[in-house]
């Protein structure tokens, strides 16, 4: 069984220079080691070798044993940018994914990006990712500048997904009440995870999940705080009238058919997700190149899980190869 890594970043050399060239909302400068700092409102990344030289990062897989990553783009996202700006951006990134999908044979996969400020041009960007570029769906981030993915101006894009079966990776972003999570990066280890559950849990109560079943939604980070809340959204559903205006069955029963990333290196914390909604559901990932991810961290930690081989097979490879026809 193949070892799939699905939560992963890249950034295509042509993304960094057209941002250098702008315009761009996102600002460039250099460490001391020539790695790229993108800076964005609120924050900044450091560009390593792995995020940006893909035959460096092929070493890498090759000499740590994943046979494949699905590769995505990481914050800011284009949906930062001017609408225009952001249309160029993510058809240059995406066009520059499928040139890595074509030229590594079988090493890497991708989802695409989208120009989420626009969602019409999102739409267009998805069918032609899917029906062209033959990628299986796309990466959003869990709000876009502070609208959320349930938001009704979204419908079109879900519909689209939903006719397509799309696979739909859910990525934490800047989330709201940011200005509380300005100390001790707050921001990526607790407000990531919090807006990645607030995310999913408006996608079902709202009706979207249900409405559009097609979609197969992925969550990033163990899904935040979604398997160990979910007892208490249900109990929301029992005890609040509006909590089941638009949707006929608990939200666990929705949030069991979600697929959740392994972005959570506690193997405890794995089990929890495995027991709430089974190990077909749970997909490898490493959060690779970034200072908080680490594949031996993501093979350690599915190793050290107590669970059946079977499952453990599924985790490491077998669910991502049938959620991606792989």
């Amino acid at each position: 069984m193949p070892i799939i890594d699905f939560h992963n970043h890249f950034y295509p050399p042509e993304y960094i220079k057209a941002i250098e060239q702008g315009p761009s909302a996102v600002r460039i400068t250099y460490d001391a080691e020539r790695n790229p700092c993108l800076h964005y409102p609120g924050d900044y990344n450091i560009a390593v070798r792995g995020h940006r030289d893909i035959d460096y990062r092929e070493q890498v897989l090759r000499d740590l044993g994943v046979d494949t990553q699905v590769i995505t783009l990481t914050t800011p996202g284009t949906h930062i940018e001017e609408p225009a700006t952001a249309v160029r951006l993510a058809r240059l990134t995406n066009d520059a994914f499928a040139r890595v999908v074509a030229d590594k044979r079988g090493r890497f996969a991708a989802l695409a990006t989208l120009p989420l400020c626009d969602p019409a041009a999102s739409v267009a960007e998805l069918r032609r990712a899917m029906e062209q570029l033959k990628f299986r769906g796309a990466m959003v981030f869990s709000n876009i500048n502070g609208t959320a993915l349930s938001h009704q101006a979204f419908w079109p894009l879900w519909e689209t997904a939903n006719q397509l079966g799309a696979v739909i990776h859910i990525h934490p972003t800047n989330p709201v009440g940011v200005e509380a999570m300005l100390h001790y990066w707050l921001m990526p280890l607790v407000g990531f995870l919090m807006d990645t559950t607030l995310a999913a849990a408006s996608l079902v109560f709202s009706g979207v999940a249900e409405r559009f079943p097609n979609i197969k939604w992925v969550l990033g980070h163990l899904g935040g705080a979604i398997p160990y809340l979910a007892e208490r959204l249900d109990r929301g559903y029992e005890a609040f009238a509006d909590c089941r205006t638009n949707i006929s069955r608990p939200p666990s029963a929705y949030l069991k058919k979600f697929f959740y990333d392994t972005v959570n290196f506690d193997p405890r914390a794995l089990e929890l997700a495995v027991s709430f909604a089974g190990a077909g559901q749970i997909l490898a990932g490493s959060d690779y190149p970034h200072q908080i991810g680490s594949i031996p961290k993501m093979l350690e930690s599915l190793k050290a899980m107590q669970v059946s081989d079977s499952d453990r097979q599924q985790i490491l490879g077998g669910s991502a190869a049938r959620l991606l026809g792989i």
